[in-house]
């Protein structure tokens, strides 16, 4: 399992959702926020006074995957957050120890949205 945290253009979220979609993946968290990172400073004037703005909007995305998901989804935000200038963001995967779902009591891999397929004796289907 593990959780992803994308850090992307406000403009780039819809693009992004209905790609997370069309990957199957349903189950995040979206959250705006203010970052830097290495874009050029931008200076405004405000009240007369010049102001020199260097947080820049940008959007959180949170999802927590099983394994067979990890790439599909990292894959769906790249090709769908970039625009190919500086500020686009970045994608980080990180190992989850442990996840449970409150409403079922279901814990790790079957916590996550997506599970991996199952078979028809119950147990995960091996990729080949």
């Amino acid at each position: 399992m593990k959780l992803i945290i994308a850090v992307i253009r406000p403009e780039k979220l819809p693009d992004t959702l209905a790609a997370l979609y069309r990957t199957e993946v349903r189950g995040f968290t979206v959250r705006r926020l203010q970052g830097h990172g290495g874009e050029t400073e931008h200076v405004e004037t405000y009240r007369g006074t010049r102001v020199k703005m260097e947080l820049h909007e940008k959007v959180q995305i949170e999802i927590g995957v099983s394994e067979p998901f990890v790439e599909r989804t990292v894959r769906a935000i790249l090709d769908n957050a970039r625009t190919g200038e500086v500020g686009d963001g970045k994608v980080f995967v990180i190992p989850v120890e442990r996840v449970y779902r409150i409403r079922t009591g279901e814990l790790d891999t079957a916590a996550v949205t997506p599970a991996p397929p199952q078979d028809e004796d119950g147990g995960e289907e091996k990729e080949a």
